[in-house]
């Protein structure tokens, strides 16, 4: 074999082995990478989708945790949280509502309202998440308007026993916002604009609700508040003025109903602009002026409606009107998070335990970073490499996978080449098929027959001309050359009538040649003699020989078989040196024919 080949060959495998195993190492370790990578992902989300789902079951007794860890943070003690969430979670299940809400309102009674047991706090806290569903308030406001009641009527709360008391409030704050189309809100709005100042007078809760509630048919709970204490401001020094007594023998105002009869006494049961006038300087205020007028407009409806208010007891009321605005969809979602938390709240102590170990081993190890900086940055730089040599593998993956896709896209584009090529393939078959397909039925025409002939005749006429002088040498002027001769003019006659076709045969030689013509030709290239060969060695002779000899002696054999020949007219052959008498001989045979 070729040294030089095989020295090729030999630097081809000292090259190529290499190569194939660097792209071998490199492609393992892009598999491994992308293994190691697809594990540590799946391994993560594992552990992340295990969290997830524990601390999405644990989550209602985490919550409720959190905010029990709130309250307790009042004093509250343990039994109290505990029955303050278990009557958080029935309050739940029954009127749908969170109980987390409720734990978290317990904590701003438990601010408002100081030294409340156990019991106590729970029934608040009940007893303002009822009014709550009851009368369409968040528990928020209806948890300031507890502590706001109970600080008017704390007095009535001690003496009637708070649980007792909040639960009055509660069924009577219901009744008032039915019988006069208000709202919580807008109660807990009026009577923080009174305050303290009618309860202070010796004016029941019954009567202050009544009279705030009948206010608010044409006013807020607000402006209803500021005007009923503009009149308990002036009721005193009106009733100077007035010459009337609004107190009673202990000092203690009168029932709004009894100082209401005393001035229509004075004023009949309308006030004209003169009386209002007279009244608002008694009163000192408009504001008061104008809460007469609207009380004393139907002072039987005001009797009704304290009395109703007066004789409700407990919260019933309260209960029924949350009752009949509770979602039964949303009891069952409260329903389950109370299960879920009841349930898990029983294993949190023991899940918070060992969280806690947690948090305290980190705890320590942050503690062990202050004391072993060295260590600690060993640490780091040791968790930096390893998160490098990760992102070197990465990129190794994200390079591999780069020419898997540039390899995978040139695929692409040479299958779509081959596509393109395999359509033009069957595109040029169907061209070649339509060829056939006309030329079959151009030549099934009977026309394309004749008009073939036609052509054929003209060819074959056309050759009989061109070939006319060697015919003629051949056959000479005998009765059969004279009938083809005739025939032919006929022919050439009857072509030229064709339109397009046009014979001339005076170009090539008329089948008829004159002698004149041959003599002339005869004269004008004579045949040599032995005299002009033998007068010298040196002299060059010229001899013509007849063209059909010519034509197959210089015409090569694919020329003489050839149907169109190419004619020859004169050739020259000069012989140097003489003839020798054999040469003689054959000259005379070929010049005598």
């Amino acid at each position: 074999m070729n040294e030089k080949l095989l020295m090729q060959m030999s630097l081809i495998d000292q090259v190529t082995k290499p190569l194939q195993g660097i792209t071998k190492e490199m492609t393992q370790a892009s598999e491994l990478g992308k293994q190691g990578l697809q594990n540590v992902a799946t391994g993560t989300a594992g552990i992340v989708a295990a969290g997830f789902a524990v601390q999405n079951a644990l989550m209602p007794a985490i919550e409720m945790d959190r905010k029990l860890g709130e309250v307790a943070s009042l004093g509250v003690t343990g039994d109290a949280l505990k029955q303050l969430q278990v009557t958080a979670l029935e309050f739940s299940a029954e009127y749908g509502k969170s109980a987390t809400d409720f734990v978290a309102a317990s904590y701003d009674i438990q601010s408002a309202i100081a030294g409340l047991d156990g019991n106590e706090l729970s029934q608040f806290t009940k007893a303002s998440g009822v009014l709550a569903a009851a009368t369409k308030a968040d528990t928020s406001t209806i948890t300031n308007y507890m502590g706001t009641m109970y600080g008017i009527f704390k007095n009535q709360a001690t003496e009637m026993g708070k649980g007792a008391w909040v639960e009055l409030v509660a069924g009577q704050t219901a009744s008032a916002v039915q019988m006069f189309k208000t709202t919580g809100a807008e109660m807990s709005s009026a009577f923080t604009s009174v305050g303290a100042n009618a309860t202070s007078a010796g004016i029941a809760m019954s009567e202050q609700m009544a009279i705030l509630g009948t206010l608010q048919a044409t006013m807020s709970g607000s402006e209803a508040g500021t005007k009923y204490k503009a009149f308990l401001a002036g009721v005193a020094k009106a009733q100077d003025k007035l010459n009337l007594s609004f107190t009673d023998s202990q000092g203690q105002m009168l029932p709004m109903l009894d100082i209401l009869d005393k001035l229509k006494g004075q004023y009949g049961d309308t006030l004209s602009v003169a009386e209002a006038a007279d009244l608002k300087k008694a009163f000192g205020s408009e504001e008061a002026v104008s809460m007469i007028k609207l009380l004393m407009a139907d002072t039987d409806g005001l009797a009704s409606s304290i009395e109703t208010l007066g004789n409700v007891q407990g919260m019933s009321k309260a209960e029924e009107m949350a009752s009949k605005m509770t979602d039964q969809w949303e009891r069952l979602e409260s329903s389950w998070f109370a299960v879920r938390a009841a349930v898990f709240g029983a294993i949190l102590p023991s899940i918070n335990a060992v969280v806690g170990s947690l948090a305290d081993g980190l705890v320590w190890l942050t503690g062990w970073t202050d004391e072993f900086p060295w260590l600690t940055e060993l640490l780091g730089y040791a968790a930096i490499a390893g998160l490098s040599l990760g992102g070197v593998v990465a990129g190794l993956s994200l390079a591999m996978g780069i020419g898997q896709m540039m390899s995978g896209g040139w695929a692409v584009t040479m299958g779509t080449l081959n596509g393109v090529l395999k359509l033009l393939r069957i595109s040029t078959l169907a061209m070649t098929a339509s060829t056939w397909l006309f030329n079959a039925a151009l030549w099934a025409n009977p026309m394309t027959w004749v008009v073939a002939g036609i052509v054929a005749l003209v060819a074959a006429v056309g050759a009989m001309i061109y070939w006319w002088d060697d015919l003629k040498a051949s056959f000479g002027d005998t009765a059969v050359f004279k009938f083809l001769s005739d025939t032919i003019d006929w022919v050439i006659d009857k072509l030229n009538m064709i339109p397009g076709i046009d014979i001339d045969l005076s170009s090539s030689g008329s089948p008829e040649l004159e002698a004149a013509t041959v003599a002339e030709k005869a004269e004008r290239k004579p045949i040599p003699t032995m005299e002009d060969f033998s007068a010298s060695s040196t002299v060059q002779t010229t001899a013509q020989l007849p063209p059909q000899m010519v034509q197959n002696f210089t015409a090569p054999a694919s020329s003489r078989s050839a149907g169109n020949q190419t004619h020859i007219g004169e050739v020259y052959i000069t012989a140097e040196g003489g003839f020798t008498p054999e040469q003689m001989e054959e000259w005379e045979a070929l010049s005598n024919g």
